[in-house]
């Protein structure tokens, strides 16, 4: 008799016992320890840690051999190349040279010599003076001109406002000096000469005259207005060659000069042209080197700019 397919059977089906000839074994699944596994070697049991802060930034560890620094503070501005001082007692050079001035960077004497006026040595007419700024091999570094009004050099003489336009060889223009109209006298003590001189628009110095009853007095300012130099005439002024002392800010230090050489018998009597040499220390701060240039067309102007 048929069952249908997967119907269970009617009549009980014997079960084989484990021992019965003819059984098979009953196999069973291992158990865990059953197998000789080798143990893995387990990792060392880190301590807590405690959790990270999600607003405090991980700090870096410390190193033994290096001690903590001290803490900067906030109030103190860190040093700069303007305020700090050589032992020489002028300004530290800065990195930061205004376009055109890189040669000054390696000079440590200006030459300066006045161009011969034809028209007004013949004539006395007042015309604009021009200058030639040469290195100590007597190679030619800059030119100067004269920016001004005819009307101011006529009624103002030497102390007139002007401009001074300082170009290299290639015509392109390096530096731009402004001189306000300003008394020059003791009498007048809040409107003395002063000169400012720019790069593209920007303030590099400026040099300002110093009140004084007997001999001349200026200040080389930087672009902040502090005093970095000091410029101390003589009370005598009518020898061969005249002697400007440049000094530090407190007058400890002999940093260069600024003399008026004779320039010939003809040149001295006849025109009021005029040669000068400029000395400074070779790594003086660019810009203050310029200011000094401009410190000696000011001195030009006060004092040697009057007809003999």
């Amino acid at each position: 008799m048929s069952t249908p397919y997967g119907a269970p059977p009617p009549y009980p089906m014997p079960m084989p016992m484990p021992n019965q000839p003819g059984a098979q074994p009953i196999v069973t699944a291992p158990t865990p320890n059953a197998f000789n596994m080798p143990l893995l070697p387990q990792a060392p049991m880190m301590p807590p840690q405690a959790p990270m802060n999600p607003m405090m930034p991980p700090q870096a560890p410390m190193n033994p051999m290096i001690p903590p620094q001290a803490p900067m503070n906030p109030t103190m501005p860190p040093p700069s190349a303007d305020t700090t001082i050589s032992q020489g007692g002028w300004s530290a050079p800065n990195t930061i040279c205004p376009p055109g001035l890189e040669y000054l960077m390696a000079l440590d004497h200006l030459f300066v010599r006045q161009e011969v006026e034809l028209l007004e040595a013949f004539t006395g007419w007042e015309t604009t003076n021009k200058y030639s700024v040469m290195n100590i091999r007597g190679q030619p570094v800059y030119y100067v001109a004269e920016q001004s009004g005819c009307c101011s050099r006529m009624c103002c003489g030497s102390y007139r406002s002007c401009d001074f336009k300082v170009i290299d060889g290639v015509g392109r223009e390096i530096l731009n000096m402004s001189r306000p109209l300003r008394c020059d006298s003791c009498l007048f003590p809040c409107c003395l000469q002063e000169l400012e001189v720019y790069s593209g628009g920007v303030l590099l110095g400026s040099v300002v005259q110093d009140w004084s009853l007997c001999r001349p007095w200026f200040s080389i300012r930087n672009a902040s207005g502090d005093t970095v130099l000091t410029i101390k005439g003589p009370l005598l002024r009518f020898c061969v060659e005249v002697n400007f002392k440049v000094k530090s800010a407190d007058g400890q230090h002999r940093v260069g000069m600024i003399a008026k050489q004779w320039s010939g018998l003809t040149r001295e009597f006849f025109t009021d042209s005029d040669n000068f040499g400029i000395s400074f220390p070779v790594d003086l701060d660019v810009k203050i080197k310029a200011v000094l240039l401009g410190a000696c067309l000011l001195i030009d102007f006060m004092y040697f700019e009057e007809k003999k």
